[in-house]
């Protein structure tokens, strides 16, 4: 079937309202080579017939000076009706006053009697309707359906107008809802949109006074075109009062990031994106709730652009280094060589070395993150062929899944495709998943491990206890290995709190079934109450640092000879 409608089968409806005979007669036959359409004797009679079965009509043609009710009570009616009012009218005088008078009720304009000039009636309704679709489309485009502000395009385009004119001092101001996904996830998307509502309410009523305009940039982001406030604080902090118990759960957060340098030569987009680095920086702080953009963030941001810009390169060139580290079984009086994580470092060759922790969460946000992964796949893999090759001696490396590889249809027929290229089993590639991803999509993680399990798999749910942790996720999510966060095994002598919380993960792995890897061991004597707690595998610094390939290879020699 032909899905296209011909602009010669679709006719806009028009309806002629007027008491007059000869004047509908007229103007139907002007109009109907063009439009369908509808009479209407007198202004009520056309009000019934728009509440009735004549909703679609692109065009009121109104006779002013009728019975019953006439043309301008008719305008009135229509213009205070949320459905109606859309339609245009163009009224039918011969009346200079009454002309006047109708434009200035909301007429869109006027057709003169007696009819003398159909071309230019049919020239005068086409403009109207045409002007009357594309402002109903403006509309329909120019604000955000959840909460009313609006959207990110028409934000940018109005600023642009607004600045043309509007001298004094602003600020552009980044608002983000902390881990809005979870109300989402927890109490439903009518909740959530009923949140964003909530918030976008406040924000305006707290901002009022300051601010020039306002949008829902994207999800749960909002940003605030202002004027300039010296100390943000206290106007966070009473938003943050106002917004209160949201949801059933007070922990509804959110954070402002500023940017107020007023140079007049900067795209309004330019500085929206430095509040938004602002913004994201104190992403999971607690202690604080507004951050200002400096020329700190500045030159780190240049730094981040460096680096997203070298990335490519980095890996045609081979730049990204592949290290292991081992970990160890300790269930027997000398430590066995269990398996080894595969660690990512860039040996840039201009920039030296550069750390994970400041490459890994910038490719993260920007999913850059997928490429990065899938080369270490491919080099873990590698590496364990040429081991296999050489020493006839198969360890399992742990390589990391993003958040983001999670969301990938193909995940898994990339992983077994690189297992192929390497004579692999799916058991010697084993996959770490941190329990964070639990907290973004809980039901895709659960489908997506499900399958690279049913598919032979292993996975290991990394830094486990970082704040992330559920019982509802620990038991449905499918893993086969549990590690520890390093930080309570850095903490867990000097502090009991995390003493008592590494026994209690052991024992919730215990009664899973499953093994616990205890990250960052550094001492004999983290060992050894690991060891006494029931943990079967240690990874950290009292073995061995991360260290290149060749490097590694004299644990594998020291645990065959």
């Amino acid at each position: 079937m032909d899905r296209f409608i011909s602009a010669n089968e679709y006719k806009r409806r028009v309806m002629i309202v007027d008491d007059e005979e000869i004047n509908r007669l007229m103007l139907g036959n002007i109009l109907e080579s063009e439009y369908e359409v509808v009479f209407a004797t007198n202004g009520q009679e056309a009000w019934d017939l728009l509440h009735g079965e004549e909703k679609d009509i692109s065009l009121l043609l109104l006779d002013l000076l009728m019975p019953v009710m006439d043309g301008f009570a008719l305008i009135s009616k229509l213009k205070e009706d949320d459905e109606l009012k859309r339609i245009p009218v163009i009224v039918m005088t011969s009346e200079k006053e009454a002309e006047v008078k109708s434009i200035r009720q909301g007429a869109s304009d006027f057709i003169t009697k007696p009819y003398d000039m159909p071309e230019v009636i049919l020239a005068r309704c086409e403009r109207i309707i045409k002007l009357s679709e594309e402002t109903t489309l403006i509309r329909s485009t120019e604000t955000d359906a959840v909460t009313g502000l609006f959207t990110r395009d028409y934000f940018f385009e109005y600023i642009r107008q607004i600045e043309a004119h509007f001298k004094n001092r602003i600020d552009a101001l980044v608002f983000n809802i902390d881990h809005f996904h979870l109300v989402n996830e927890m109490y439903g998307r009518d909740t959530g949109d009923a949140t964003l509502r909530h918030v976008a309410e406040t924000l305006e009523e707290v901002l009022r006074p300051n601010a020039i305009i306002s949008c829902r940039a994207e999800a749960d982001t909002f940003y605030v075109y202002c004027a300039h406030i010296e100390d943000y604080k206290p106007l966070i902090a009473k938003i943050q009062e106002k917004l209160g118990n949201v949801s059933g759960s007070s922990k509804i957060r959110l954070r402002l990031g500023i940017f107020q340098e007023a140079d007049p030569d900067m795209e309004a987009e330019q500085r929206f994106d430095r509040a938004k680095i602002a913004c994201d920086r104190i992403r999971g702080d607690y202690s604080t709730y507004v951050a200002y953009y400096d020329k700190e963030l500045y030159q780190r941001s240049i730094y981040h652009e460096r680096l997203i810009k070298d990335m490519e390169e980095a890996i045609a060139n081979e730049d990204f280094k592949v290290f292991f580290q081992p970990k160890y079984d300790i269930t027997s009086d000398i430590p066995k060589l269990r398996s080894a994580e595969a660690l990512i470092r860039w040996m840039h060759p201009e920039l030296g070395m550069i750390s994970p922790g400041d490459f890994i969460p910038l490719f993260e946000s920007n999913g850059l993150i997928q490429k990065v992964d899938h080369y270490v796949w491919k080099k873990a893999a590698k590496q364990i062929r040429e081991w296999k090759e050489k020493y006839n001696y198969s360890i399992a490396v742990s390589v990391n899944v993003s958040r983001i590889d999670i969301f990938d249809p193909e995940l898994q027929d990339k992983l077994k495709e690189i297992l192929k290229e390497n004579g692999l089993a799916e058991n010697e590639l084993m996959l770490e998943i941190t329990e964070s991803a639990y907290a973004d999509n809980a039901n895709t993680l659960v489908e997506v491990t499900e399958s690279l399990r049913n598919a032979g798999f292993l996975i290991e749910m990394d830094d486990f206890g970082s704040g992330y942790s559920s019982l509802n996720m620990i038991t449905t999510l499918p893993i086969d290995v549990l590690k520890l966060d390093m930080k309570f095994v850095r903490n867990m002598e000097k502090d009991e709190k995390s003493m008592k919380l590494v026994e209690l993960i052991i024992d919730i792995a215990k009664f899973l079934n499953v093994p616990v890897v205890a990250e960052g061991v550094e001492a004999q004597s983290q060992l050894d109450t690991l060891k006494k707690m029931g943990c079967e595998v240690i990874q950290g610094y009292y073995f061995s640092k991360p260290v290149p390939a060749e490097d590694f290879e004299q644990f594998i020699e020291k645990e065959i000879s």
